[in-house]
């Protein structure tokens, strides 16, 4: 039951990837459903608490949980866990590690040290988790899918940036509208470098990017109108959402 287990909690907590995981083929679901239960309970762990001490212990959880995939030990047990190492292979549990890592951040209210740390914390969060997928579906080049996922990140940090604020976090290193228009405009850049290399990313693979089809248009709004992002301006018509789904699925993550 650990793989319906994980469906129900990508269902309740993450409707996009939920939505994306049952459009994808059923085989790709017993990779992408566990993948992004894995992600949902480490995104939250800073959050359930406001002690930093238990924070820190719920992520070495799963980084111990990870070494135990990793090693090949006798895992502990849980359902996401189970399903999680059914698909996940050493490769992959390490890279996963670097994205806990990566989540520490979200746990204290320091301010990101420069643009690399930055950059790090997108590559981690958003990169690790999307190449991690792609390379357990099939055939894929990195660089490709670490543009696109660079792409994603970024937009998923302006429609987070309200709520992060109002947390005490600094998400982003400048957030005049300059900045936030000049971030816009790389995450942009990214995603145009990774459309342009697509068939670099096998069929089988594509469903881990399809993850990101809302991506282009939240950064299309962002960069001629900076100021959106900080008045918690960018949600997206249902409907228009829902055709744009749709054509990706249908014609490809890269539109």
């Amino acid at each position: 039951m650990s793989h319906e287990a994980c469906a129900a909690l990508v269902e309740k907590a993450d409707p996009l990837r939920f939505r994306v995981a049952m459009a994808a083929p059923v085989g790709a679901r017993r990779i992408l459903f566990p993948l992004y239960a894995f992600n949902i309970e480490v995104a939250r762990a800073p959050w359930v608490t406001q002690e930093a001490m238990i924070a820190e212990m719920r992520l070495q959880w799963w980084r111990d949980a990870l070494e135990e995939i990793a090693l090949g030990k006798p895992l502990r047990r849980h359902e996401v866990l189970d399903a999680l190492a059914a698909c996940l292979d050493t490769e992959g549990a390490q890279c996963l590690d670097g994205l806990i890592a990566a989540r520490r951040w979200d746990i204290y209210k320091d301010p990101f040290e420069d643009r690399d740390h930055f950059d790090a914390y997108i590559n981690a969060t958003s990169g690790h988790l999307m190449w991690t997928a792609a390379r357990l579906l099939g055939s894929a080049e990195e660089e490709v899918v670490r543009d696109f996922s660079y792409g994603v990140g970024i937009a998923n940090i302006f429609q987070a940036v309200p709520a992060l604020l109002s947390q005490g976090r600094q998400p982003v290193i400048d957030p005049s509208d300059a900045g936030i228009a000049a971030l816009a405009a790389q995450g942009l850049a990214r995603l145009a470098r990774a459309s342009a290399a697509r068939r670099k990313v096998s069929k089988a693979s594509a469903p881990a990017l399809v993850a990101g089809y809302h991506a282009r248009p939240v950064l299309q709004k962002v960069q001629p109108m900076p100021g959106r992002v900080l008045a918690d301006a960018l949600d997206t018509n249902p409907a228009r959402d829902s055709l744009r789904f749709l054509n990706v699925s249908l014609r490809g993550w890269w539109r």
